[in-house]
């Protein structure tokens, strides 16, 4: 008998499982609103125009070859990456209390950091919103945590923030927590805290002694400024908190299959930087020894060339107008069908995911009727509608919230 007879059968991951049923279903009318990419108003997924233009120069760069980077990648992506989310006149940054390592994305980065507090810090328990990306939890147990624990976020009855809730919680949370908190854009969700609510998180964290980690998949995505979409990350460290930062570039660069992201570390003091970023170097070596080029050049030359910086931001103003533009157009057709219900949250969100409110019943109504393809949850991806199919869609959930 095999060895591998006795292992399970793992569950399919839903968004994957979604996708390949919207690619083999015949219906011409199919509509994908499970895929966490963005797509333009056709339909298709999109090049940057600066990531072309940075791939050409790359590739006719006869300088270049590919020998092994750094084992914690190479500076002029990590410390673009860092300034991008700290700021040019960040502190923290001027006094080399906080320095940026090359990951694989920001799900590497989320496990790196994670790796980090469990093996170095001993650290076991972690918190995340509910809901959350369903990521989140798997990355930091098979990192080491021991102890999974959910703070309140999303209220079904007013389809906002249960903010209250969440307060209670990360104050009942053990000294010495990791907080999972997303930048921007939350996910799956789309509702953010305000400014005034970030500040009333940082004093429960302050006050508790929490360690906040941050999820930034989305900056520049969200809102179309990377300023903006970094306040809360920004605000923390000017309260002179530790934490860590994960930062990717799919979204934001359309940079999916590169695998290209940044964890920030910030500390209180220079005089530690060696010692944790020679701990990580081990880490590191011990799961995939160093990082890779192709991607983390793109992203490096855009961010340091001032032209090239320009044309990016240009591009992420186009994703996020897009999108803002198709919330609208979801709202606007649901209140023209005088679909039961409140939809303002839809033009409320931010990003690149809705969370609609539809339950797990009428989900199936829109999957299996009308072949439009979302998760269980209700959580739609905005960059899945167009001019062409938005009216589609909004008379699909108005028939599936309308039928008794």
């Amino acid at each position: 008998m095999s060895i591998f007879a006795s292992v399970e059968l793992g569950p399919p991951v839903e968004v994957f499982a979604l996708n390949k049923a919207c690619l083999d279903d015949p219906n011409p009318n199919k509509v994908n609103l499970g895929v966490g990419a963005y797509r333009t108003n056709e339909g298709k997924p999109w090049i940057l125009p600066v990531v072309k233009k940075a791939e050409a120069a790359i590739v006719a760069d006869g300088s270049l070859n590919h020998e092994y980077l750094p084992v914690l990648g190479m500076d002029t992506i990590t410390n673009a990456a860092s300034t991008l989310l700290l700021g040019e006149d960040n502190d923290a940054l001027k006094a080399k209390r906080a320095f940026g390592v090359q990951c694989l994305s920001g799900t590497g980065a989320l496990r790196l950091g994670a790796e980090f507090l469990a093996r170095i810090l001993q650290r076991t328990t972690f918190y995340y919103s509910d809901p959350t990306w369903e990521n989140h939890h798997k990355v930091f147990l098979y990192a080491g945590f021991k102890e999974p624990r959910t703070y309140r976020y999303w209220h079904q009855e007013t389809r906002a923030i249960d903010f209250p809730g969440m307060l209670e919680d990360l104050g009942n949370a053990p000294e010495g927590a990791v907080i999972i908190l997303h930048a921007c854009a939350h996910n799956p969700t789309g509702i953010d805290p305000t400014e005034d609510q970030w500040k009333q998180i940082a004093d429960v964290c302050e006050k508790r002694k929490l360690f906040p980690f941050f999820d930034s998949a989305y900056q520049g995505f969200a809102s179309g400024d990377p300023n903006k979409d970094a306040f809360a990350v920004r605000y923390f460290v000017s309260r002179g908190f530790e934490l860590f930062c994960a930062q990717s570039f799919a979204k934001n660069f359309g940079l999916y299959n590169e695998r290209i992201g940044n964890l920030t570390v910030v500390q209180k003091e220079a005089s530690t930087s060696a010692a944790v970023a020679s701990q990580i170097t081990l880490l590191v070596r011990g799961m995939y020894s160093n990082p890779p080029a192709f991607g983390s050049r793109i992203v490096s030359r855009v961010l340091n060339d001032k032209d090239l910086r320009n044309e990016w931001m240009d591009c992420i103003k186009t994703m996020s107008s897009r999108i803002i533009t198709m919330r609208k157009a979801l709202y606007d057709e649901l209140v023209a069908l005088k679909t039961p219900g409140t939809w303002e949250h839809i033009t409320n969100q931010i990003g690149m995911f809705s969370y609609t409110g539809l339950n797990e019943k009428q989900v199936q109504i829109l999957i299996k009727e009308f072949s439009i393809y979302l998760l269980k949850t209700g959580r739609i991806s905005m960059c899945g509608l167009n001019e062409s199919n938005v009216a589609y869609v909004a008379r699909a959930i108005h028939a599936a919230a309308t039928r008794e």
